[in-house]
């Protein structure tokens, strides 16, 4: 028995509900307690479970056991072997400071899982012998009955057996904020998602009007949801753009420093004639010099202001290492319903009587007009109808050429509920479904008053909508003395209706209905014009279908509505009557197709074009209509060509992966698509070698969004799901906030370019120093010592390193391609330009403000044998410290662009950088002056004058660099000129 019931999955829609209960071992009255303890040890119990993962403490101590970490702890050994204890404790906190930020930078919390189980609610309802009996969710089994009704959550999967105008909010795992009609019938799958079957609930959906009652065949892991937290923790933590660019960068720098250290330790022992063991420690100083101990901190730091930005443009951040990948971002996979357009269904057109109105206003708020009727021009709002009571049309006896009785019979036939604003939202909002909501704002736009229309027509049966007859209807009782007068209209019109004579003798009910244009009108026998019911020719359902077709190619959802007029003896007759669908639903009479659609965010398309400008390209992936959703894609800008291909669920689902590939190098929208679909395009494009940023808001987007290089899940409507398996989540669910979020990525990675250069321009005279000191077997003094290279690193290029992660962006950036992930931080440009061409100049700034001390002492014309020890070497090497610091003034305004004039941005257009000057030189004069600094340090006061000379060289960096981009400009435009010129001699 237990395998027949996890392979009756498979075709469960298609049994009738006695079959379901032979077919699960079960009757309507349920289990048996023996018989739920027995399914409960062999299934287990209904619960999300958490798959093994490595642990937390594994993925910290990696931090501290790469190979940058391992030179540094050996550094710190030998300074303590040497005595020096100052320098082993400040190598130690470096190490820890790296550790910790690369582990909270790498760092996710995995609570998707724990999403997932908060949907299962703590209790259900089931039968049991019987007996209803509520039990804790997790001891639900395969074969129980459960029973839930308005406003509960169902616990598992389950075919149902009995319904009562049942609906189920199903968006949690389609994604799509329709409301589903749940029945109890059998049902041919065909072309039909799994999660819209509509005799089927799942586990962590919630019910949203009427009852059912199910019988359970899929618990924990093998429910939708079970298979959704399967996929989404058997998806491997990958390592972002960034994260393997620094670690490429850690790697690059502890080859250069190690080589440095090589090299330096020969030198020192061999050239210098040092022994041993001070030579190792002179090769440890020349690693700390090359190694940028305030990278990583500085990295980490830029993203998390990075982070803060992106904030306050509606993008909240949840892995920092996300800032960057989103610069690299070449693909954007986007679902529509909510962030192309505003997740809120609007009538936009209406046809009725021949006649075409526009409706204006957008949402669910009921501001607007209805434009349109006999003259294109004619605009009719609220305070231009009439107050006459007509009790066939309701109490707002709006007549004449609006299409009042459309949308009076459409919002009667409707549910939804409009919600005025209050202290809890300052908008409209809704109970229900969109659509019906937004027909009944269209109703009020009109003029009609919907509560008098409720209390003229009150309703006495609900024949509910389903899949097969693709309608629903409504039954309505009505008073007045025109009833008869309206009998007889309809006997002129040919109806076979004798009664209607008599009509006192009855009482008058109405039906109303709505549905599929296609379905309702062929019911028809008649349509409304003019107020009179006429016979419906041939050459006028030709015309509807015209009119419904053009609708549907400019991506409106139509519903066509009718009414037909009901009588019944009052003698004798049960009250309400019930009526078969086949006795209401035939012989109506048309009254007029509503066009709908959610509209696009009015931001989109400019954000589009933006992407477009950008070189990334946006792929719909939608649970709707593909004609829905190709006519949204070319109103805003996502399609362009006439070549666009539509892929459903069912064509993915027999694609292998070379036929998808193929296919993704076109235009191309997916619709009607599973959670496995979504995942097996994005796992397509990054095998092309795209970074791939999705979209999503159902607890079926979890896998995609944790697949992807950029999980973004809607703040507004998405579920804790999707927000807990994304990097990062929009406040505004809108996707502008996306390509605000790619810009501010785009800079993030071009402020660590700059900081990058800024940091490593001070290796040069860091490193100069030993070299020196190497080279003349000691005879030239050490400028600078390990801990004053520390305190530059660690100390005051933290903040100014830090300004120029705040750079704004610069003009042109989202008009660049994005970057290859081929493209490096260090690259061999910003090499020689930090190394041999600014480095090489600080160094001679900084070896001259060394001897400037000795020159002022007395020591004039000597470089070699100058005292090593003493007041006066330790003033000369803090001159040295000090010189490295003024003349990284120069270095910061120099990295703030590449190639154009730092003067074209302006020196104050990032006013943090004048912050981070004066912060480092208020480091470095209690540094020099303050004696607690002193010691640490290894520094000595020298005079104040001497500081002429030091903000003299200041800005050398600055000139020398502006030269150099002056000179690249200048070459640019002569290659540039040659190009034109030989074009135009060809």
């Amino acid at each position: 028995m237990p395998s027949e019931v996890r392979n009756l999955e498979k075709n469960i829609e298609e049994l009738s509900p006695e079959q379901v209960c032979i077919a699960l071992g079960t009757t309507p009255a349920g289990l048996s307690e023996t018989e739920a303890s027995s399914r409960l040890e062999h299934f287990g119990r209904n619960m999300i479970l958490t798959l093994e993962e490595k642990p937390l403490l594994f993925r910290f101590l990696a931090n501290f056991t790469h190979l940058m970490a391992i030179l540094l702890w050996i550094g710190s050994a030998v300074a303590l072997v040497a005595k020096m204890p100052q320098l082993s404790l400040a190598i130690i906190l470096v190490n820890m400071i790296n550790g910790t930020f690369s582990f909270w930078q790498e760092y996710k919390a995995e609570r998707a899982t724990e999403a997932l189980r908060r949907l299962i609610p703590a209790y259900s309802s089931v039968l049991r012998d019987g007996n209803l009996r509520r039990i804790p969710a997790e001891e639900l089994v395969p074969g129980d009955v459960m029973i839930f009704s308005e406003g509960d959550r169902i616990s598992a999967d389950g075919r149902l057996i009995e319904d009562a105008e049942l609906r189920v909010d199903s968006s949690t795992l389609t994604g799509e904020s329709r409301q589903m009609r749940k029945t109890s019938h059998a049902i041919h799958r065909a072309g039909i998602a799994r999660a819209e079957v509509a005799n089927l609930v799942f586990g962590g959906t919630g019910v949203v009007s009427g009852s059912g009652k199910a019988v359970v065949y899929a618990t924990g892991m093998e429910s939708e949801l079970g298979k959704i937290a399967r996929y989404t923790q058997g998806i491997e933590d990958e390592l972002s753009p960034l994260q393997k660019e620094m670690h490429r960068v850690t790697k690059t720098v502890t080859t250069i420093a190690a080589g440095a250290g090589v090299v330096f330790f020969v030198l020192a022992a061999v050239l210098a004639g040092i022994n041993p063991a001070e030579s190792f420690i002179f090769s440890m100083g020349m690693i700390v010099a090359f190694v940028p101990e305030g990278l990583l901190p500085t990295v980490t730091l830029a993203l998390a202001m990075g982070v803060q930005r992106m904030a306050r443009r509606c993008a909240l951040i949840k892995r920092l290492s996300a800032v960057e990948t989103l610069g690299c971002t070449t693909v954007i996979c986007t679902d529509k319903t909510g962030t192309l357009t505003q997740n809120e269904m609007t009538v936009r057109e209406l046809w009725s009587a021949g006649r075409q109105f526009f409706v204006t206003g957008v949402g669910y708020a009921p501001e607007g007009q209805i434009v349109g009727g006999d003259r294109s021009d004619s605009i009719i709002s609220q305070g231009d109808v009439s107050s006459a009571i007509d009790p066939l049309v309701g109490p707002s006896g709006l007549t004449g050429c609006l299409p009042h009785r459309l949308l009076a019979a459409a919002a009667l036939c409707s549910n939804a509920r409009l919600l005025p604003p209050d202290s809890e939202s300052p908008r409209w909002r809704i109970l229900g479904d969109p659509t019906e909501a937004a027909i009944k704002a269209a109703a009020m736009k009109s003029g009609l008053d919907l509560t008098a229309e409720e209390e003229c027509f009150p309703r006495i049966r609900e024949l509910p909508f389903d899949s097969r007859r693709k309608r629903m209807s409504t039954i309505h009782t009505f008073q007045g003395g025109k009833a008869k007068a309206e009998g007889i209209k309809r006997k002129e019109a040919g109806a076979q209706a004798p009664e209607f004579e008599n009509i006192k003798k009855y009482e008058s009910r109405m039906a109303f209905v709505k549905g599929s244009p296609k379905e309702v009108l062929a019911l028809c026998t008649r349509i409304l014009i003019d107020d009179e019911e006429r016979l419906l020719s041939d050459e006028q359902r030709r015309r509807i279908m015209e009119v419904n077709d053009t609708y549907a190619r400019r991506g409106l959802r139509v519903l066509a509505a009718a009414r037909r007029f009901l009588t019944h003896s009052s003698a004798g007759v049960p009250d309400p009557p019930e009526y078969a669908h086949e006795e209401v639903e035939s012989d109506l009479t048309f009254l007029g197709l509503i066009g709908m659609m959610d509209p696009p965010r009015p931001e989109v398309t400019e954000a589009i074009e933006k992407c477009h400008g950008a070189g990334i390209r946006i792929i719909m992936i939608t649970g709707d209509y593909g004609l829905t959703a190709e006519s949204i894609a070319r109103r805003i800008g996502i399609v362009r060509g006439d070549r666009l291909r539509i892929i459903t669920g069912d064509d993915l689902g027999v694609m292998d992966d070379w036929a998808l590939k193929e296919a993704l190098e076109k235009e191309v929208i997916f619709a009607r698509v599973t959670p496995e679909h979504k995942m097996k395009i994005v796992v397509a494009l990054q095998e092309m070698g795209h970074v791939v940023a999705v979209t999503g808001d159902g607890v079926n987007d979890a896998p995609a969004l944790k697949k992807a290089d950029i999980g973004v899940a809607m703040g507004l409507s998405g579920t804790d799901v999707a927000k807990e398996s994304a990097d990062m989540i929009l406040t505004d669910d809108n996707f502008s906030s996306i390509v605000n979020a790619i810009e501010e990525g785009r800079t993030v990675y071009e402020n660590i370019k700059k900081f990058t250069g800024y940091i490593f321009t001070s290796n040069t005279p860091e490193a100069v120093p030993f070299i020196l000191f190497a080279l003349s077997h000691g005879r030239i003094p050490l400028a600078l010592h390990v801990m004053h290279i520390l305190a530059i690193d660690l100390g005051t290029d933290i903040m100014p390193a830090l300004a120029l992660g705040a750079e704004p962006p610069e003009p042109g950036i989202m008009a660049k391609p994005p970057r290859r992930l081929g493209e490096h931080i260090v690259n061999l440009p910003l090499l020689l330009r930090a190394y041999l061409w600014l480095g090489l100049l600080q160094s001679l700034a900084v070896m001259g403000a060394f001897y400037l001390q000795y020159w002022m002492n007395g020591y004039r014309g000597q470089w070699l044998d100058l005292p090593s020890t003493g007041s006066l070497y330790a003033s000369a090497t803090t001159m040295a410290l000090a010189c490295v610091v003024t003349t990284q003034i120069g270095n910061l305004f120099a990295q703030r662009t590449e190639r154009i004039s730092v003067f074209r941005i302006g020196l104050f257009s990032n006013r943090l950088l004048w912050v981070g000057i004066i912060s480092e030189l208020i480091l470095i004069f209690l540094i020099v002056y303050l004696e607690f600094f002193q010691k640490i340090i290894g520094t000595e006061a020298f005079a104040l004058k001497n500081w002429v000379f030091l903000f003299a060289v200041s800005p050398l960096l600055l000139i020398a660099d502006e030269m150099r981009k002056a000179l690249v400009r200048r070459r640019a435009r002569s290659r540039k000129a040659s190009r034109m010129s030989a074009r135009h001699k060809e």
